[in-house]
């Protein structure tokens, strides 16, 4: 009698450990995977590979998914161009089947040192319209549909006047290579003060005026919020006086160029205010992790979280 009690006792008790043991696992499940499923962004901010490799290992398909499952719905990838045409054919596989766009990557190499497309110089231009037209095989492959596009280092003994000309030039070839598949090369004005000294394109009034003067729809400009920080400040007023010229977003908190909430912009008023104007585009997380490991990782994407909840 003794031991049929024992062994009812002992069965009821490991039923009543399983039960409990299977809603932990439920529990952490739905923790690790249901809310992030939950979790949607009201923009498309696009992490880059490498972002969240502690938490999804080297392998970029899991990292996507990994991206995926977090919630964000873009991928900026600045290095694209340069990676194997089955890599950027793999990717393009995975970002549709995880229902992710793609963001920019850079159209061309770029010169940091040395002028290119300020000179009137027909073997840059020519070797800068040849990498465009490359870029459209790569953007093919991924289904992107912006590009990034630097105009390079100033000539010092050039007038600017002169140089602008020539980039204009340069670009409205560009433009025609690109609108007919309906790509757009979004150009980014640099900060001197911190990163690029010497740049030709460092503010959005001069950017704003590259693009009306080229005046094609494949011509527009990367808003880096990073950078004009740095080169001018008064961020809102700017993206309103640019606003019919910016296609693309990028992000990174000053000073560190870091994940929002780091450094000194309000990256949630920010986001609230082209959210409001009725920014459909890509938002591109074009910065370093403040912290390192899975703690660093998921600090970014609580960062992200609380910049979105406006």
């Amino acid at each position: 009698m003794r031991s049929t009690t024992s062994r009812r006792a002992f069965l009821q008790t490991a039923l009543a450990l399983g039960a409990l043991a299977g809603s932990r696992l439920e529990a952490a499940t739905a923790l690790f995977s249901g809310a992030a499923e939950a979790r949607t962004f009201k923009l498309a901010y696009a992490p880059h590979f490498g972002m969240f490799e502690t938490h999804a290992g080297k392998d970029l398909v899991a990292q996507l998914e990994f991206m995926a499952q977090e919630g964000f719905t873009a991928l900026e990838d600045n290095g694209m161009r340069d990676r194997p045409v089955e890599t950027q054919e793999q990717i393009g596989r995975t970002l549709s089947r995880l229902g992710m766009r793609m963001g920019v990557f850079v159209a061309h190499q770029i010169n940091w040192k040395q002028p290119t497309l300020t000179l009137p110089d027909p073997a840059a231009r020519e070797a800068f319209l040849e990498d465009v037209r490359a870029s459209v095989d790569v953007a093919r492959r991924v289904n992107a549909k912006w590009m990034t596009v630097v105009p390079g280092h100033i000539d010092l003994r050039l007038h600017m006047d002169f140089q602008t000309a020539n980039v204009v030039e340069t670009l409205k070839q560009a433009s025609g290579i690109l609108e007919p598949h309906g790509l757009v090369m979004v150009l980014e004005p640099l900060n001197t003060l911190r990163n690029h000294p010497g740049m030709f394109l460092t503010t959005t009034p001069q950017a704003y005026l590259v693009c009306k003067a080229v005046g094609s729809p494949s011509c527009k400009i990367l808003f880096d919020i990073y950078h004009q920080q740095i080169s001018e400040g008064n961020l809102i007023p700017n993206i309103d006086a640019a606003w019919s010229e910016i296609a693309y977003v990028q992000v990174g908190d000053n000073p560190g160029r870091r994940e929002p909430g780091t450094g000194e912009i309000n990256y949630r008023n920010v986001f609230k205010h082209i959210h409001g104007k009725g920014f459909t585009g890509v938002v591109g997380m074009e910065h370093g992790n403040a912290r390192p490991g899975r703690e660093g990782e998921r600090a970014v994407i609580d960062a992200y979280v609380t910049a979105d909840s406006f």
